[in-house]
């Protein structure tokens, strides 16, 4: 699901802090040695400058050394690899090192949970309060797991909610050793995922991603993304839907360097996957109440309510009336 989000960013100012403190730090220190000087030769100030001859020292030296640091930083920084790029924004996939790491983690995972009584990965809906605002106590249906729980398939994305989707992006983009950074409400400019990468300064790519089961991206979707993309002067994008895309859509983001994925790409994707980073995925998608959809507003998963006057019923948003957000209760758009 789409939401506007502010992506004001704020610069890295720490290389910038440190210099400015070795330079108060080394002008301090010339102060304490030439200051007393220069205010007479009485035997006042001569006791004066014998004391803040080792502190103002000290502090020159400090601050050149600081300033040394500095200057060792920026040179590191400007003979840095270049960041990488498109090939591993759209093909997903990890490095040797990368592989092992993640394999090594999701084993130490598996070790912890195993002392654990398993749960079933499928519960219930809990029953709702009554729905004082509608005048009507109403109950959530209880949700149906797909038919095959240990195998990705197209009712496995018809069955959780828009924000277990962007989750499973997140940690599909994760297994491919980017850093990721998301928000779960509120507006996000046109980006619901930043991607970054540990040999370059600030995101190297964005991900936008729509959780709809019959509706199609269109281009107009796609001429939005790709504008975002631009105001944040990144060549690379990946748009994920469970849906899928118009023919012109299509064309136009293979023009534009963007990863048009749809439901199908998806689990091909997760199908290239090892049976432990699918089983690590499949632990994000049907997190919790994995069903149920949460307000993009506020952050919060809805409740089941029922009009007064009768009518079907509907999720919504806990906040009421201060936030009027809804869903069907049918499939995704």
């Amino acid at each position: 699901m789409a939401r506007p989000r502010d992506t004001t960013r704020r610069p890295n100012r720490g290389g910038d802090s440190l210099q400015e403190t070795g330079i108060r730090v080394t002008l301090l220190g010339l102060a304490f040695l030439i200051v007393p000087s220069l205010l007479g030769g009485s035997i006042v100030m001569k006791v004066l400058a014998a004391a803040l001859s080792l502190p103002g020292w000290f502090l020159l030296c400090a601050g050149l050394v600081v300033l040394g640091i500095v200057y060792l930083r920026k040179t590191a920084n400007n003979t840095a690899p270049a960041a990488r790029q498109s090939p591993a924004v759209e093909a997903w996939e990890l490095n040797d090192r990368e592989k092992q790491e993640f394999t090594a983690n999701l084993r130490r995972h598996a070790q912890r949970k195993s002392a654990a009584p398993a749960e079933p990965q499928f519960s219930p809906a809990p029953r709702q309060a009554p729905d004082i605002q509608f005048g009507r106590d109403t109950e959530a249906a209880t949700p149906r797991p797909p038919s095959e729980a240990g195998a990705w398939s197209a009712a496995m994305f018809a069955a959780i909610e828009w924000r277990r989707f962007e989750a499973l992006c997140e940690a599909l983009f994760a297994q491919a050793g980017f850093k990721t950074e998301s928000q779960s409400h509120g507006a996000d400019g046109g980006v619901d995922i930043w991607l970054y990468s540990a040999n370059a300064v600030g995101p190297v790519a964005i991900a936008q991603c729509k959780h709809w089961t019959r509706k199609p991206v269109g281009v107009k979707d796609v001429r939005e993304f790709f504008g975002v993309m631009a105001s944040h002067q990144l060549k690379r994008g990946t748009y994920a839907t469970t849906s899928s895309y118009t023919a012109d859509a299509m064309q136009f983001a293979k023009a534009n360097g963007i990863n048009a994925m749809d439901g199908a790409a998806l689990l091909k994707l997760i199908g290239t996957r090892t049976p432990e980073q699918q089983a690590a995925l499949l632990t994000v998608a049907f997190e919790g109440d994995y069903w149920r959809p949460t307000c993009a507003s506020c952050g919060i998963k809805t409740v089941s309510r029922k009009p007064a006057k009768g009518g079907a019923a509907f999720w919504g948003c806990n906040n009421y009336p201060r936030c009027k957000t809804t869903f069907k209760m049918t499939a995704s758009a």
